[in-house]
């Protein structure tokens, strides 16, 4: 051996020997006559590894090794070694282990000890890294080895520096070789990138050094080392996936092991290299690089889909009895990719009856949430429609329209919620046989006698955060939405199923608005706390964090909109500084944009580029100039709505502009202006409910649709060349806080308060002539039949009865907005009140109005101190008398046949919340703000009881049939339950736990009803929930 090798193992044998097992060498060595058997006994009788690998690093040293192989290539690799300057552990795993362990050849063994010598133990000047066996390099690390090899810095290297690295997959063995290429042609970034991304390795290694011509060379070489029954299991891993760690026990199913012995198979594996290990997750998972996995699939192509169809049958044989547990971690992988399997195997019979099953759908939805199964029916479609695609359609609606209801915890019972699917549904069909099995146990399930009434023209429901969604906007690619909230969380999914790609807890308070760049790559936000900040969409990184120039909270934030040159524009509730102009390659402002004195709440580009719009609460539409930065015109909306005075100015919302440019739109108070761009006059006038406010706008990209966002949680479609409504989209549950097309028009996002996003399929939603009934509503059962009173939506009150729901008393559209209804229990009489302080009682045989309470407002609604009425319950056998809850403190009792208030008592120290009358009319209960629940004798109009214990305002009350008990809940989502003997607290209803709503039943306890029976208690709120108040 020549004296300065000799010298480099003889100084590095300390850190050698903890780098090198003896025993994976010697082997080698001695088939090579390289060592003797009486040496390898003498080196195996030593005490410690550590001891046993000095012993072979000093036999080698002295060793005249006379081998068939030259030392041309040890001598070129350890002069690249130095030229490249690199040093310490950066080669020990892969060189170490990819050639030194790997490949049988001790001359190869020898030039992988002496590169590592040189490459890994600082024998020359350079930067030092210590990379994990298991893992590889982080783009820093890899984008600097590119940097040395090249003789350059890493924030200069292409653009294509960053992609191969990551295709590379932080293997430093890949990225040293591609190092190496580019070092002697370094004008093929592009073309080693598309290699890379077209799996051509053999182009890549060609040129290179290495004893083999090409990487699948010498994986095989790898492989002829192992054992041949290691051998026939590692070909079964052809069937994995890229970057997915599979745990030991989906392995041990596979190949019908014990999972200790499967484990001592991986752990060999990984010490050949040939497999890594993931050691962040307990037990471990282990993955294949992508380079070892297309050589498996290369070498085993005719029998993939056979041994796809092996872990199937393996997996039906093991989980034959009952399928795995939901609970188990390991069984993940199952529930993610058991389908995937299934079509690669051909087995399209097996995929039907798994993906057709609600049983299935329950596990994974519990397991994964409802993205993943909406994403397989849309990736397996094709498969599944050549066996029904009604079916597949059935259940990939019911994920899509209650998706969001399966993100909730506690878990829904999926068996009731496919119970409101048509009943010609296979979802319906399977849900009605379990329910009925179920109820023969004694559960309880609910089935619907109108679903058939109910029409969703929603396309996909999205339940992404805990709390009100302020923003949702498509990629310009239309394939991504991106949403943002009260949450503080940025979130990227899927447009096709709503499957989460990202999630960043992104700002310290809420984040108001965010927007994807032209390109797609990257997403700006912006929040309360003042900030604007740049993300990576592919890595999930922050980018920049631009300076803190706004001193308010930023309300809106857009790129512009083609790429031409990009900027960023933000506004806020600054006085005079409130709209500005970002590059995004600058940490500081481009411009700043003067005009407003008050809040910009919204801006927005023009098609081209040339102008930015922006809409303040000044009461102004004003559009500058990009280039200069300078106001090019100003439109006084305010001056356009009627109700606007000196004192209360219109706020103008939102703005946006025609497909064409040539015409700018915004929205202030219930209405819509259309402006003309070069003369600034108004088009026309476009007035949505007066019972409600425009939250946003958006106009079609390619066409005269104009979306508008309502407060009265309503998206309505108009087209704004005719002035005329096309359309309404339903099923918000509260106030609509954005809505948007899709880059081609065909779809449409709207964002709540009730935390959900809504898809619409542009074409598909329409404006109905049927009259829908408002939630406002009262109910009253009756043997068989059924009598609802409800307020509709052109605020009238109906009454409708039976199955059919017939109208049998219509009111006239009342000018103000019907708050809440009430029926009395005989149905001869209802009820309404308005927010304008008007109490109306109707009497059902004639159809007239009996008389009517006139306060001008200044009566308060029990829920809320916004000037609203309300009437709560009618008493029997004490005369006809109505019980009014009013805010600030009061509850008032009236006749009804004189229309005359006979007892107004100052009930509480807050607001009164709700009040219930006992069926015998001796006693009543109210309900407060303050905490507490009172029950007051009707005779004396004293309190009998005053209960205590509730942690929040108490919304809710109910006496059981027999007046024997009293429930009430609160806003916690607590129920408790008294007794009206004696006021004592007999239980409470309510999980140990609270859920995602931070409530025990999922939002305020809004309703109480008791069984006629008594044994049985339901209430309403986020859930409907059956108590079982007797075992």
């Amino acid at each position: 051996m020549e004296e300065r090798a000799r010298s480099c193992l003889l100084r590095s044998k300390a850190t050698l020997e903890q780098d090198i097992k003896a025993s994976y060498l010697m082997d080698h060595m001695v088939s090579d006559g390289i060592l003797t058997n009486d040496e390898e006994s003498r080196v195996l009788g030593k005490v410690c590894c550590g001891v046993q690998t000095c012993s072979v690093l000093l036999i080698t040293s002295k060793t005249c090794m006379q081998v068939k192989f030259s030392y041309f290539c040890f001598s070129s690799l350890l002069e690249e070694s130095r030229a490249a300057g690199l040093g310490d552990k950066l080669f020990s795993a892969e060189l170490m282990r990819e050639m030194f362990l790997s490949l049988y050849c001790w001359f190869v063994v020898c030039v992988c000890v002496c590169v590592c010598v040189c490459l890994c133990f600082s024998l020359f000047v350079g930067t030092s890294f210590e990379v994990p066996v298991e893992s590889g390099l982080d783009e820093e690390k890899g984008l600097e080895i590119l940097a040395l090899y090249v003789n350059g810095k890493p924030q200069k290297l292409p653009e294509q520096a960053r992609s191969i690295v990551s295709e590379c997959k932080g293997s430093p063995l890949v990225v040293s070789l591609i190092g190496a290429l580019l070092r002697e042609f370094p004008d093929r970034w592009s073309y080693y990138l598309r290699q890379l991304q077209k799996k051509q390795f053999k182009r890549i290694r060609k040129s290179s050094s290495y004893d083999y011509e090409a990487l699948d060379q010498a994986m095989d070489a790898s492989l002829q080392v192992l054992e041949p029954e290691h051998r026939d299991l590692y070909r079964d891993l052809s069937i994995m996936q890229n970057d997915v760690k599979v745990p030991a026990k989906v392995l041990s199913v596979l190949w019908d092991l014990e999972l200790e012995e499967v484990e001592d198979v991986l752990q060999e594996l990984v010490n050949k290299s040939l497999l890594f290990r993931d050691c962040n997750q307990r037990p471990y998972h282990y993955y294949l690089h992508d380079l070892q996995l297309d050589f498996l699939i290369e070498q085993n192509r005719d029998q993939i889909a056979e041994l796809h169809k092996k872990l199937v049958r393996q997996y039906q044989q093991f989980y034959n009895e009952r399928p795995p547990s939901s609970g188990d971690i390991d069984c993940s992988y199952w529930y993610r990719f058991l389908p995937y399997h299934m079509a690669k195997a051909g087995l399209s019979k097996e995929l039907y009856s798994l993906m057709f099953s609600l049983d299935w759908v329950k596990e994974k939805a519990q397991f994964m949430g409802s993205a993943h199964l909406i994403n397989d029916y849309v990736e397996y479609g094709e498969i599944l429609d050549k066996e029904n695609s009604e079916v597949r359609l059935q259940f990939q609606e019911f994920l899509s329209l209650n998706g969001h209801h399966l993100e909730q915890r506690p878990f829904p019972d999926v068996v009731q919620l496919a119970l409101s699917q048509p009943a010609c549904s296979e979802v319906y069909r399977q849900a009605l046989m379990q329910a009925q099995k179920r109820a023969s146990r004694g559960q309880l399930y609910m089935d619907w006698v109108n679903k058939n009434n109910q029409d969703s023209s929603s396309r996909l429901v999205m339940h992404p955060h805990q709390g009100s969604v302020y923003y949702a906007g498509f990629s310009k690619d239309g394939s991504k939405i991106a949403s943002c909230g009260a949450n503080k969380a940025l979130r990227v999914f899927k447009t096709t199923s709503g499957e989460k790609l990202l999630e960043l807890q992104a700002h310290d308070e809420d984040i108001l608005c965010c927007a994807f760049s032209p390109d797609d790559s990257y997403i700006a936000t912006c929040s309360s706390d003042r900030k604007v900040k740049l993300w990576s969409v592919e890595r999930g990184t922050l980018i920049r964090e631009f300076g803190e120039e706004h001193e308010e909270q930023i309300n809106h934030c857009q790129f512009t909109n083609t790429g031409r040159r990009v900027l960023l524009a933000t506004c806020s509730n600054d006085k005079f500084t409130n709209t500005k102009l970002w590059n995004p390659n600058k940490p500081t402002s481009q411009n700043t944009m003067f005009g407003h004195m008050e809040p910009v709440n919204h801006c927005c580009f023009s098609p081209n580029d040339a102008y930015l719009a922006t809409s303040s609460s000044d009461g102004t539409l004003k559009l500058f100039e990009v280039s200069s930065a300078n106001e090019w015109k100003s439109i006084d909306v305010n001056s356009f709505s009627p109700e606007s005075d000196d004192e209360i100015k219109a706020i103008v919302k939102c703005s946006t502009w025609s497909a064409d440019g040539s015409r700018i739109i915004c929205a202030a108070r219930n209405a819509v202006f259309v402006f003309d761009v070069k003369t600034s006059d108004m088009l026309l006038e476009m007035k949505t409910s007066r019972l409600s406010t425009v939250q946003y706008c958006h106009a079609c990209p390619n066409s005269s649709l104009l979306a508008v966002a309502l407060s009265h949680y309503t998206v309505e479609l108009w087209n704004f060349e005719t002035s005329k409504k096309k359309a309404e989209c339903n099923g918000h549950l509260s106030w609509v806080h954005c809505v948007q097309f899709s880059p081609d028009g065909s779809l449409l996002l709207s964002s709540s308060d009730d935390q959900t996003i809504r898809l619409w399929e542009t074409d598909q939603v329409h404006t109905s002539s049927a009259v829908a009934l408002k939630r406002d509503s009262d109910v009253l059962f009756s043997q068989s039949d059924v009598t609802i009173v409800a307020s509709d939506s052109r605020n009238r009150l109906q009454v409708r009865t039976g199955l059919a729901g017939a109208v049998v008393f219509e009111s006239e559209e009342l000018p103000s907005r019907i708050r809440c209804t009430c029926i009395s229990r005989n149905a001869s009489r209802v009820a309404l009140g308005t927010d304008k302080g008007t109490v109306q009682v109707f009497q059902l045989t004639c159809g007239v109005s009996e008389w009517k309470i006139e306060r001008g407002g200044i009566c308060l609604c029990m829920c809320a101190q916004t000037g609203r009425v309300k009437v709560r319950q009618f008493l029997k056998n004490v005369g006809w008398r109505a019980f009014k809850a009013v805010s600030f403190f009061l509850l008032q009792v009236w006749d009804l046949n004189r229309g005359q208030m006979l007892q107004d008592l100052e009930c509480h120290k807050g607001a009164v919340l709700s009040c219930d009358v006992s069926s015998d009319g001796c006693l009543f209960a109210t309900t407060s703000a303050d905490r507490t629940a009172k029950v007051w004798s009707s005779a004396s109009w004293e309190m009998t009881f005053l209960l205590k214990g509730h942690e929040d305002c108490v919304r809710s009350c109910r006496f059981s049939w027999d007046n024997k008990r009293l429930a009430t809940g609160d806003d916690n989502g607590e129920i408790r339950l008294w007794s009206m003997l004696d006021g004592a607290l007999l239980k409470i209803c309510s999980r140990d736990t609270k859920d995602s709503m931070d409530s025990f039943h999922g939002g305020w306890v809004t309703d109480l009803h008791f069984s006629p029976d008594n044994r049985v208690l339901v209430s309403t709120g986020g859930y409907i929930k059956v108590h079982a108040l007797y075992s």
